[in-house]
């Protein structure tokens, strides 16, 4: 098979987290770290390659195990199997070394978790890196160095471990297979919120910083969040499954939606509290409404049935930039039904606050309007009336009428605790939506065109009907942070 990086090269197109799809990478090694091995024979490593062959280049961080000889045979599995054929072999070297993917493997996952709780430092090979522990601020009892391990299904920008140890709950750790320079706000975001004492996210546990090579950096090197650790709530379901539920079976979710508005705005009180808030300048609120423009465009060219709407949507955009533009601050970035959980006995939580997966990192640290957050959800309650009806088309009407009191649901919740006047931002909020869904609809026809017809009824819907309304009642007697644009 040659040399690890050839192997790698081959093995990595087949990967879920691969974001080189259409093409096979090209791979040279900026740097690689070291960590110490509990078990004889195995050396655990993370390998920093840069695939060339996308434009612009990017990052991966490929943890691995060399063996002289297979690993231990779990007492579950078959050990008369050959070790080619486990499911986590990349190759065999011409020197006789097994090559393994690190995240299935215990040799990766014990010593991962030791660097974190244990604060240890990595063996440095071009690249460093060294764990954090916080879960003491978040109020977890430390868990031990070595624990049983799986890695979570599904994923596909990132890697999830689930740690299970013994006398103390499961943790889940997020290895991030796209490096970029700068705090990943999905770990700052969280671990700031835990240690505030908000409830409605999970407990953080510790992370992984690194720094490695990069001409691209004045000082010649780049730093950034390599893996974050927190506490894991199994058993639950997310609210795009909660909710799809409800609208099937036509049960009602208005308390349910209220209740997760509230939620939102709790976070983004607390976020505006721990990070700082700032004014929009002229620049970027126009920048905003050329982005706003610039999608549209695309949409309209790959798109055809745009094309006669356009100028009602333009018109919408032009409402929105001569009216009023709140505050910003840091938010989540990309919220949807997804991105939220039911807990039982402890109500709605937020994950995942890496931000929209398409912009680029150092936008996603910097503060936004949270009327984006609210418009990804309100288009997430249409998802949900939308698969449903496409499921079952004789329920398309009751759908319709269960998104709209949900999503009324959810902006009485919001506005009822956050205390920002949405009526003053009614205009925005529907130009965030609408540039939401025309974004969307880029999306369906690209990869799903049976489910274009969601967004693109949304824009039609959007544009007969004019923003939401916001209930006088629902607005909570606080302070309006507003400017004027």
């Amino acid at each position: 098979m040659g040399t690890a990086i050839t192997a790698i090269a081959e093995w990595m197109p087949r990967q879920r987290w691969y974001g080189g799809k259409g093409h096979s990478p090209n791979l040279r090694q900026i740097g690689a770290w070291e960590l110490p091995s509990g078990e004889p024979g195995a050396r655990v490593r993370a390998l920093l390659l840069m695939d060339d062959a996308s434009t612009p280049p990017i990052l991966y961080q490929v943890p691995v195990v060399e063996r002289t000889s297979a690993p231990p045979t779990p007492p579950t599995t078959d050990a008369a199997a050959e070790p080619e054929a486990s499911a986590h072999l990349i190759a065999r070297l011409d020197d006789g070394t097994l090559l393994y993917d690190g995240p299935p493997d215990r040799a990766f996952t014990d010593a991962l978790l030791a660097l974190i709780v244990g604060e240890g430092t990595a063996i440095a090979d071009g690249a460093d890196a060294a764990g954090h522990y916080s879960g003491a601020e978040s109020g977890l009892p430390k868990p031990p160095l070595s624990a049983p391990a799986t890695v979570l299904g599904g994923e596909q920008s990132n890697t999830s471990i689930i740690y299970r140890p013994e006398g103390s709950g499961p943790v889940i750790c997020k290895v991030f297979r796209q490096l970029h320079d700068g705090d990943n706000p999905d770990v700052t975001l969280q671990t700031a919120l835990a240690a505030s004492g908000s409830p409605y996210v999970p407990a953080s546990v510790g992370d992984v910083f690194g720094e490695w090579d990069d001409v691209g950096q004045t000082t010649g090197r780049a730093r950034g969040h390599l893996a974050f650790a927190q506490e894991f709530l199994p058993g639950v379901e997310d609210a795009w499954r909660v909710a799809l539920l409800a609208a099937a079976g036509g049960a009602p979710f208005v308390d349910e939606s209220r209740e997760l508005g509230a939620a939102v705005a709790r976070v983004h009180m607390a976020l505006s509290e721990l990070f700082a808030r700032e004014k929009p300048s002229a620049e970027l609120i126009d920048g905003t409404i050329a982005a706003w423009h610039r999608r549209l465009t695309i949409a309209v060219a790959e798109v055809p049935e745009l094309e006669p709407h356009r100028p009602a949507i333009e018109a919408f955009y032009a409402r929105a930039a001569s009216g009023r533009w709140p505050e910003l601050q840091r938010i989540h970035g990309d919220l949807h039904l997804g991105q939220v959980i039911s807990v039982p006995g402890r109500g709605w939580m937020l994950l995942d606050f890496e931000g929209e997966p398409l912009r680029p990192m150092s936008e996603r640290r910097l503060p936004d309007f949270p009327v984006r957050d609210v418009a990804g959800m309100l288009r997430s309650f249409d998802y949900v009336a939308g698969s449903t009806a496409l499921a079952h088309p004789d329920q398309a009407h009751e759908a319709a009428a269960w998104a709209a009191a949900a999503r009324q649901a959810f902006l009485d919740g919001y506005v009822g605790t956050v205390g920002l006047d949405l009526r003053v931002y009614r205009d925005l909020l529907a130009a965030f939506e609408l540039d939401k869904a025309v974004y969307e609809a880029i999306y369906e026809s690209r990869n799903r065109p049976t489910w274009a017809a969601i967004p693109l009824n949304a824009i039609m819907h959007l544009l007969e009907t004019g923003p939401l309304e916001v209930s006088e009642d629902a607005v909570a007697p606080r302070p309006d942070t507003s400017v004027a644009s």
